[in-house]
């Protein structure tokens, strides 16, 4: 029998997938108000282990504090709520 036929086929991987690291806006609550968040401080807080090929913030949790996020994606919801409570989005390029 063939190796080809012999071996499990286990799914597909594209190319051009993004692997981000992602972070959840309930995490950014341990930053102190009016400070700036990104991906250097995201490392520093223990918070992401590595950039990948890039930061995507997403809407679980909630965010009390104004804060300046600087990252390469955010959810719409994730926009939504930094607004809300003052904060301004940056999304960075790579």
């Amino acid at each position: 029998m063939p190796m080809q036929r012999r071996l499990p086929k286990r799914g597909f991987t594209p190319l051009t997938r993004k692997d981000y690291a992602i972070v959840n806006i309930g995490q950014l609550d341990v930053f102190e108000s009016g400070s700036t968040v990104d991906a250097e401080a995201l490392l520093n807080a223990g918070l992401i282990s590595g950039v990948k090929d890039g930061i995507k913030v997403l809407a679980d949790g909630d965010v009390t504090k104004p804060l300046v996020v600087k990252v390469h994606k955010f959810s719409a919801k994730a926009k939504e709520k930094i607004e809300a409570v003052g904060g301004k989005i940056e999304e960075i390029t790579l």
